[in-house]
């Protein structure tokens, strides 16, 4: 007798833009970050950006929560490096002597939830439970503290122990570099249904021969890959390791959310996404048809989009999300009609017949701006009916939050952010003021450990 498929659902959990959204160009490899370094933001119009698209899809049907900012600036990291003093001491000494590191205490990257964490469902897993293994960015100083919080945050969102696991961040060290669910997807016929895991890898630390890029660094180990699916308990057979093409990430793809991007049976690619094209996309219907799922690759052609159009538009950086008729809509940014190749190759898509037969578009420029499209803001978590409930409520995107956080943000957010106003200690005072609010909005009381001292 087979075993029954759970109705299953995937909440999409948006990075709620924090009140420190910042052009600082702290991520070499971005190129989008760097060529907006040190401009003016506007953190009150980014996360209003970002709410509006959380709300439409919410209410087009497609299950919507949201994951809460950080707390900013990091005063721990700050005076773990020497920065004493009172907290408006702190600011100030670091903004004279090391901008760069105020910068980084200062970043509003925990927006970008793709990073969070890597998300792997309970069809999925040797207990049966949900499990999330917060992701340890240690190629970023900027990033590489955000895994404390990150992990905080899911513990109280999924704070079911008996339907969830929440693991914290492998070892801080370059052997297990980890970039979360942006270089993870997953495949199968339902979101309900046991599936395909794939891990894309940059590098393979402890094989000195590995192939790998030569300008800017791969962050995503095999080898920590390899040790999140054995904390997730996944099986060999259907959890699938790719490399990721060392010349596409020296061309600026520093995640494979950036050039590729699955969903149910698709995987929408560009042709020079993964080292060794046609070994890697056999190994991968290898692992599907175990499935009895056919894999259906959507294959973008070099000469259709370049991988300089696809990094400039973010048209991989997208949201491919299933539709309750069996068809799916692709999630993406302006940019994507603005690019002229770009734009041709999606009205081809839609015309063409095949599973992804609608574009849904945002405005995210403040997003884009700093290197970040759709996908790098949502974290996907597929949960049965029963897990769904099992979750904190307080964090599912409604008509009623949507009005209460769009009211919150209009009330404490800057609308111009320059460099210079990180060194403004107020600015430090209006964050913990906005976040001690939104716990709650959120209904998470305890959710920060405000580090004033």
């Amino acid at each position: 007798m087979s075993t029954p498929v759970a109705t299953a659902h995937e909440f999409n959990f948006d990075g709620l833009v924090g009140p420190t959204h910042n052009y600082a160009g702290l991520s070499f490899g971005n190129v989008a970050s760097f060529s907006n370094v040190k401009s003016a933001s506007n953190p009150k119009l980014a996360a209003l950006q970002g709410l509006a698209k959380m709300r439409a899809l919410a209410v087009r049907g497609f299950a919507q929560a949201l994951l809460p900012p950080q707390d900013r600036p990091n005063f721990r990291l700050l005076r773990s490096l020497g920065f004493g003093g009172s907290d408006a001491d702190v600011i100030g000494r670091a903004f004279k002597e090391a901008p760069v590191i105020l910068s980084c205490a200062y970043s509003a990257s925990p927006m970008w939830t793709a990073n969070a964490a890597t998300v792997s469902p309970s069809a999925d897993t040797a207990d049966g439970r949900v499990h999330f293994t917060a992701a340890n960015l240690n190629s970023k100083l900027h990033r590489a503290y955000e895994h404390t919080q990150s992990a905080r945050s899911l513990r109280a969102i999924f704070g079911n122990q008996q339907r969830f696991a929440v693991h914290d961040a492998l070892p801080s060290t370059p052997a297990f570099g980890d970039e979360g669910a942006a270089n993870h997807t997953r495949l199968g016929a339902t979101h309900g249904a046991t599936g395909v895991e794939l891990f894309v890898y940059g590098r393979v630390e402890f094989d000195p021969d590995a192939v790998a890029p030569k300008r800017y660094p791969a962050r995503q180990t095999l080898e920590a890959s390899q040790a999140v699916a054995r904390l997730h308990g996944l099986d060999h057979g259907r959890t699938v390791y790719l490399q990721q093409n060392p010349d596409v990430i020296d061309q600026g793809v520093f995640h494979n959310d950036v050039i590729a991007v699955g969903n149910g049976e698709v995987l929408f690619y560009h042709q020079q996404a993964f080292h060794n094209e046609a070994a890697s996309l056999a190994t991968l219907q290898h692992a599907m048809d175990r499935l009895g799922t056919p894999l259906q690759p959507v294959r973008v052609a070099s000469a259709e989009v370049s991988v300089a159009d696809a990094v400039s538009s973010y048209l991989f950086n997208s949201q491919l999300l299933s539709k309750p008729d069996g068809k799916m809509a692709l999630v993406v940014p302006h940019e994507c009609e603005e690019n002229p190749a770009v734009s041709r190759y999606l009205q081809g898509l839609i015309a063409s017949g095949g599973a992804i037969d609608e574009l849904i578009n945002f405005d995210l420029r403040q997003s884009m701006r700093n290197g970040g499209g759709p996908a790098c803001l949502r974290l996907r978590v597929a949960l049965t009916e029963a897990e769904a409930a099992a979750m904190h409520q307080g964090v599912i995107m409604t008509e009623a939050l949507y009005a209460r956080l769009v009211t919150w943000v209009e009330k404490h957010y800057r609308d111009r952010l320059a460099p210079a106003d990180l060194a403004d200690p107020t600015l430090a005072v209006e964050v913990q003021t906005a976040l001690d609010e939104l716990t709650t909005i959120l209904q998470l009381p305890g959710l920060y450990e405000f580090q004033v001292m």
